[in-house]
């Protein structure tokens, strides 16, 4: 057990891991809703939900920028957690998803736990924000 006293060392390149992680699926996910400045709202997108679609395909790229760069990784980390509540209550209380299975939110609430993760530990010594705050 002691191996495993002696990893908190290592601390900065597990939070650069999160990092890269948390950016990378904020990126992909939202650069995939680009398609969503060429749509017209539908029976199955209506307006509402077209807009906020399109707010969050700039959001989630800007985020997830923040995160992977370390540039304000943590106000950018709430932002992504916000985002990951609305999703979490999309799928639980209005597509009625359950916890676990087809389209769960289970990975969603992993996602929302590592942005709070981000904004509670910082963005580690491999960040901008170390370099220019000295965070």
């Amino acid at each position: 057990m002691q191996e495993f006293a002696s990893l908190h060392v290592y601390g900065d390149f597990g939070l650069l891991a999160l990092r890269l992680a948390i950016g990378s699926i904020f990126l992909a996910h939202g650069l995939q809703k680009r398609v969503m400045w060429k749509m017209q709202p539908s029976e199955q997108m209506p307006a509402k939900m077209l807009s906020i679609m399109r707010l969050l395909s700039v959001c989630e790229p800007l985020g997830a920028v923040a995160v992977l760069s370390g540039f304000l990784a943590q106000p950018a980390a709430v932002g992504l957690a916000i985002i990951m509540l609305g999703a979490m209550n999309l799928k639980k209380n209005v597509w009625k998803k359950k916890f676990i299975g087809d389209g769960g939110w289970e990975l969603d609430f992993m996602i929302f736990a590592a942005c709070i993760m981000l904004l509670i530990s910082g963005a580690g010594a491999f960040a901008l924000d170390r370099v220019l705050f000295a965070i």
